[in-house]
């Protein structure tokens, strides 16, 4: 929708600074995507048809909302969501089955507020969400996701709160929309303790935030032990966001990442996907993007 902050020119931004980076990183275009009803059957997994059926009819009768106001819609919105999961959902199957070990998924739109049966957030299906669900019935195996993005991941702590398998990190301003991460939040049944929450005021900067995440992400991965970890890559913490209200710079999420790609080395033997998810000021989140992709690759003049 014009003049909204979650739009395309955010994506093509990242994709240009990437492409003007000089083949530094193999990149993907398009994906070799499964038909859009193979797609539909796994996101149906995690989500209510219903859900799928009003995103669908919205975008036919766009522009418009579903759900609520905080997810508009266009004429191309079902097709963009159905895409970004598509691309999720085949990395989760590329992984599982040995054609790669590590990704970052320049997507949109984001996922990690979309709940079971609710668009929310601007995220209409739980992107990061999916990967996890398609590694977890495929292995078996526990997996990780942490979260990074300046809001709480309502919609991925909700798909396995209750779940022993998937484990959830998540560090963000708190309180913010959506309203949910307190530190109490902590999974029920067999998933309890497998939740772990780190709310931070608003304006902190990379030595807060990139500490509290270094100390939560060694405390879950020590106590889950995964076989994989992901990671939901926002970047609307940085500090010239307008949306966020925080003070990351790019050598903060460097520290985050370079985390991150220790974490999975020491427990899953590199496996890590990382999934972009906020990032609304166009050129730091490139910048930011660029900073991230240095850490996943291990490039020398991204070690700092």
């Amino acid at each position: 929708m014009l003049g909204h902050p979650e739009a395309p020119g955010r994506l093509r931004t990242v994709l240009t600074s990437l492409e003007d980076a000089g083949g530094r990183w193999e990149l993907e275009r398009e994906a070799a995507l499964s038909p859009e009803d193979d797609t539909l059957g796994v996101v149906r997994w995690l989500h209510d048809g219903a859900l799928v059926e009003r995103l669908r009819t919205a975008s036919q009768a766009a522009p418009g909302y579903v759900d609520s106001t905080d997810n508009p819609v266009s004429s191309g919105s079902f097709r963009a969501a159905v895409a970004a999961a598509g691309i999720a959902v085949q990395t989760a199957l590329d992984l599982v089955n040995g054609r790669l070990t590590r990704a970052f998924l320049a997507i949109r739109p984001p996922g990690h507020h979309a709940e079971r049966d609710r668009a929310k957030g601007f995220c209409f299906f739980n992107n990061i969400a999916l990967v996890a669900e398609v590694i977890a019935r495929a292995w078996g195996v526990p997996v990780l996701i942490a979260d990074y993005d300046v809001h709480h991941g309502n919609g991925t702590q909700h798909m396995f709160y209750d779940r022993g398998d998937v484990g959830y990190l998540s560090v963000h301003r708190y309180p913010f929309f959506p309203g949910t991460g307190a530190g109490d939040e902590t999974g029920e049944g067999p998933g309890l303790g497998m939740t772990l929450n780190v709310p931070l005021a608003v304006g902190a900067r990379d030595a807060v935030y990139a500490s509290a995440f270094e100390a939560a992400l060694e405390e879950l991965a020590n106590r889950i032990r995964p076989a994989v970890i992901l990671l939901s890559a926002g970047f609307d913490g940085h500090q010239s966001d307008p949306v966020g209200g925080m003070g990351l710079t790019e050598e903060g999420y460097r520290r985050m990442t370079r985390a991150v790609v220790q974490a999975s080395e020491t427990w899953s033997e590199g496996r890590l996907i990382s999934v972009l998810e906020g990032g609304y000021h166009p050129g730091a989140t490139a910048t930011s993007v660029r900073a991230h992709l240095e850490e996943l690759a291990g490039l020398e003049d991204g070690v700092s």
